[in-house]
């Protein structure tokens, strides 16, 4: 979720909710009890235990940003016995959590050759992180934030960051605040369904990410003033918000109910004028200038054309300054690429994962990693 992105959908909950929307009454009985055996089977899919013997170590902690907030992190470690060459560090987007990724983190556990640590976090006021003020909830910072964990979970060794949407951002914001990181270790970037700038230049961004919105700016500050009220109508709401998930973040009709109760899920777990504090970063986001400094990764740029939250040209316009970029395009797909066609996008992710270890491994980025315990 995430650039003019999740506007739509979590704070979906809040506009439907101003507009007086007692919408959405009825309509969930029968097709909640029509779809709850797909959610259980993908629900049991997504937690199901592996065999002991190659179970991946998973340990949760937490990483204080220079501000002193609090962001949620999990790290998990290759099974005993296999030294890891590089960290994946994932990084999701507006509105979501790092449930996003669930898709991802088994098929990059299983890797051996070469065999990865993986870390994950909660942005700031987003998942189990915690609620940061309203003048911090930047871009910018979310640069900074990401900068805090890589230093306290992944301090040395070569690195493959990957981003989703406001988490792509979030490495543009990094890539301009540290180059030298980027130069020094970072051997791989996956930016996924994600925008360089000019967000509201046009279509649902132009709309949603306006400052002269204001239904938005008035669901903001009512749902800061009366939470309560605004969080209930976003429950009463809940068919309706459910159907504009599924609307806006994928592009196939007949997805997997379960996939688009994940998404729901993690926006539903995010307070609405939390998610309204990031509207002003997300419309004033520019860091076209900042992509030179991913010049010297491997990269893969991949997104669904049929992207209702960021247009697929988006990302074309940031192949278009990384000449040497993958470009993944994923006809019919929508927001959640990782989600809606994991087999493709995991392909393209585990040969960036390839391409950045024989990098490291020829000396062009980094340290290498020292023996974790």
């Amino acid at each position: 979720m995430k650039p003019s992105v999740w506007q739509t959908v979590g704070i979906a909950s809040g506009v439907a909710g101003a507009a007086g929307a007692a919408v959405g009454v009825g309509v969930a009985a029968r097709r909640r009890n029509r779809i709850a055996a797909d959610r259980r089977r993908l629900a049991a899919q997504l937690t199901s235990t592996p065999p002991p013997e190659s179970t991946p170590r998973s340990e949760e902690s937490s990483v204080t940003a220079d501000d002193g907030v609090r962001l949620s992190c999990e790290e998990i470690e290759p099974p005993d016995g296999v030294r890891p060459v590089l960290t994946v560090v994932l990084v999701h987007g507006f509105a979501l959590d790092r449930r996003t990724w669930s898709l991802q983190t088994p098929v990059l556990t299983a890797q051996r050759h070469p065999a990865s640590r993986i870390v994950m976090y909660d942005q700031r006021s987003h998942g189990r992180s915690e609620r940061a003020p309203r003048e911090t909830c930047t871009i910018d910072q979310l640069g900074r934030d990401l900068d805090a964990v890589i230093r306290a979970l992944a301090p040395d060794g070569p690195l493959v960051l990957v981003g989703h949407s406001m988490g792509g951002m979030t490495l543009m914001a990094l890539a301009e605040q540290r180059p030298d990181l980027f130069a020094e270790r970072v051997a791989g970037v996956a930016l996924v369904s994600t925008s360089a700038g000019e967000m509201g230049s046009g279509g649902l961004g132009a709309a949603l990410l306006s400052r002269n919105n204001p239904l938005l700016r008035g669901v903001g500050l009512l749902a800061r003033v009366q939470p309560k009220l605004v969080e209930g109508v976003r429950r009463a709401a809940g068919d309706l918000i459910w159907s504009i998930t599924r609307s806006y973040a994928y592009g196939d009709r007949s997805v997997d109910p379960a996939l688009v109760d994940l998404v729901d899920t993690m926006i539903g777990a995010n307070a609405v004028d939390a998610l309204t504090d990031f509207v002003d970063t997300l419309g004033s986001h520019d860091r076209i200038a900042a992509l030179p400094a991913l010049a010297g990764c491997e990269v893969l740029v991949a997104a669904g054309d049929a992207d209702k939250m960021i247009p697929f040209s988006h990302s074309e316009r940031i192949a278009g300054e990384l000449p040497s970029a993958r470009l993944l395009r994923l006809p019919g797909v929508g927001h959640m690429p990782m989600m809606e066609k994991p087999a493709e996008f995991d392909a393209a992710l585990v040969e960036l994962v390839d391409a950045a270890a024989r990098r490291a491994a020829a000396g062009r980025s980094v340290r290498r990693m020292r023996k974790r315990a």
